[in-house]
Parts: C-alpha cells; structure tokens; sequence
C-alpha cells in the first residue's frame, strides 16, 4: 500500500525530533551606553526580579536607573569583554557548553536529537530559538535553565518566558522542565573536583560559596532558594572533608535599598581578613558559566573588600562552564527528562 500523495501545495513537515534546550541568564550585545540600556530595561523590567508595581518601578527605572547605570556597568562589563569574539564571556562560555553538550548528545543518539542555547534576557531570545528548532521538526524539547537551585528570579522567569514563546506557536511542542540539580552528587562531586583542581592539597583558612542574592522578602514569601544553597554548601563541605566552620554561605549582588539575603559576600570576606583570616578561596555554586558576576565582582569588587581590609591571599574558583565533569551532569540531567522521547 502506497502512502497517500502530499499535495503540492501543502507545508514541508520536516522529520520529528527531540530538542534540548538550555537557557542562560543573558547579556548586552555590547558594553556601549545603549546596549547596556536595552539589556538592563529588559532585565529590571522583569516581574520576577523587580516584583514593585509598575507605577512605582519604571518611572525610577526610567528616569533614574536607566540614565546612570548603563554607563557603569558598561564599564565593568568593558573590564572582562571577549574583544576577540566580540562579545561577553558569559555568551562565549554558553556558546562553548552548547558545543560541547550537542557533541555528546550527538554520540548518544545521533541526528535524533537537535541541541540549541537561548537566553533569558538579550540575544539569542528564547522566542527566536524556540521557532528555529519548531521549524526544524523539534516535536518535544527538553528545557533545560542552567540553575542549579531554584529561584523566581532565575528558574522560574526562564519558564516563564518558555511558556510566552510557546503561545505563540501554531504547532506547540511538548515540552519538559527540569527539577533543580542543587544536591545532586554528580553535580557536588563536579563542584569539589574543581576546588581541588584549583587548591591542590592546601585548604584555606575558609572556603566562602558566595551565591547570587535576592531580597529576603522572596525567602519569606516562600521561595526555596535559601534552603538550597545552605544544602549545596554543606554537601560540598561533606564531599570535600571539611571541618565545620571552613565553609561559609554568603550571597553577593545586592540590589536596592531592602534587605536581602544574608550575610553579603563583599562585607563578609573583609570581616574575616579583620579576624585574621589572611587567605581565603570562593566559589560560587550557583553560577553554571562564569559571567559579570563573578569575573568582575568577585574576582574585582570582592578580592578588592578582601585586601584592603588586610587579607593576603584571595584565590577564585571558577564556575564550572564546559568542563567535561559539568556537561556530563546536564547530560545526565537530560537523560532522566528525555526518557522514551528518543532510542537509545
């Protein structure tokens, strides 16, 4: 039996596949006043991060925010450009474990599956990338947000801005989020292999996980990120063999004039060269790809706080990025969601 003939006029149907697809935080297109503008409007605009009414927010965003702060962050992004590639290191970073992910997937299940990167914020969109894999016969995608804890400000705007782009799809596919990979060991074991790789056999007088802050507030009204990142570092603690009270927990980044989470990384590292603590190393677990963050914060803005308070010794561990123990657990991440979408 022949199969019935296509029209032709009808639409190309391309061949049925899976796509993983793993978002980022984002970035300006470049550090120039107008690109930093576009980004940080896009960014503090967004509910998830800045939940005030708009009434109250965008007249001080608009008025205010935007017409001093693209001058210096573009400035601090200036700091840490890919001149080169033209470019920020976070898209360069992303851009390499796109590569890297889309080889082993390749290996796992060959031209079944099609592996793209999008971007909360700036460019590549997620609107954008989520047509181009539609259009290329991606019938189920597996998203995948590179958070390791959830957060409203991080997980849950990458989902958000997932299900907006899927609206507008006339042939929307089935889609998969992932859980939070905070605890998982792979992930911890991945975590501790850096800190040796970059301490060797010494161990600092403290180890500081300084994560990403958020209002305090978001902790009240029951976000679990908190709790999260207290789990992450006491099972890197565990995993590396430290003695209690090595590791401290801070978070970095405030924004604002309310509380946030803390203790504050910057005010943390200075009191502890008062204490005597001459050398110190941080980390910073909630970071997939080394970015803004922590290139100019921490290993600017913090190591500086570190120093002049009379602190000796200030060693950076950098973020995971494309390391093959990194992209091995978001392989192993994909594997449990993609499960019965692809052959083995």
């Amino acid at each position: 039996m022949t199969p019935a003939a296509v029209p032709a006029n009808h639409p190309k149907i391309p061949d049925a596949k899976t796509g993983i697809l793993i978002a980022n935080l984002g970035t300006p297109d470049g550090y120039d006043y107008w690109s930093m503008r576009r980004y940080l409007n896009e960014f503090l605009s967004d509910k998830r991060v800045i939940d005030l009414p708009s009434w109250k927010w965008q007249p001080i965003l608009q008025g205010i925010i935007l017409t001093k702060r693209p001058f210096s962050s573009g400035e601090n992004y200036k700091l840490i450009w890919n001149e080169e590639k033209g470019e920020s290191p976070l898209m360069t970073i992303t851009r390499d474990q796109t590569k890297a992910l889309r080889a082993r997937a390749a290996q796992e299940w060959g031209d079944q599956v099609m592996v793209d990167f999008c971007m909360r914020y700036g460019n590549p969109s997620t609107e954008e990338v989520l047509e181009r894999m539609v259009k290329a016969g991606c019938r189920r995608i597996v998203f995948v947000p590179l958070y390791p804890q959830y957060a409203g400000a991080t997980s849950a705007t990458a989902n958000d801005q997932l299900y907006r782009a899927l609206m507008k799809q006339t042939w929307q596919p089935a889609v998969r989020t992932i859980d939070p990979y905070f605890d998982r060991p792979d992930y911890i074991a991945a975590l501790a292999d850096s800190v040796r790789r970059k301490l060797g056999d010494k161990t600092p007088s403290k180890l500081v996980a300084s994560y990403h802050g958020m209002p305090k507030r978001y902790l009240m009204q029951g976000d679990p990120y908190h709790c999260q990142c207290q789990k992450t570092s006491r099972l890197l603690k565990e995993a590396l063999g430290l003695e209690d009270g090595i590791i401290d927990t801070t978070f970095q980044s405030v924004f604002g004039r309310e509380e946030w989470l803390r203790p504050y990384t910057v005010e943390h590292v200075a009191e502890l060269a008062k204490q005597g603590h001459s050398d110190i190393a941080v980390i910073s677990p909630a970071f997939a790809s080394d970015c803004i963050e922590t290139l100019e914060e921490i290993n600017g803005e913090i190591r500086e706080s570190f120093e002049h308070a009379g602190g000796k010794e200030f060693t950076y561990i950098p973020c995971l990025n494309d390391d093959p123990t990194h992209i091995e657990v978001i392989m192993n991440v994909v594997r449990e969601n993609i499960g019965g979408w692809v052959k083995a």
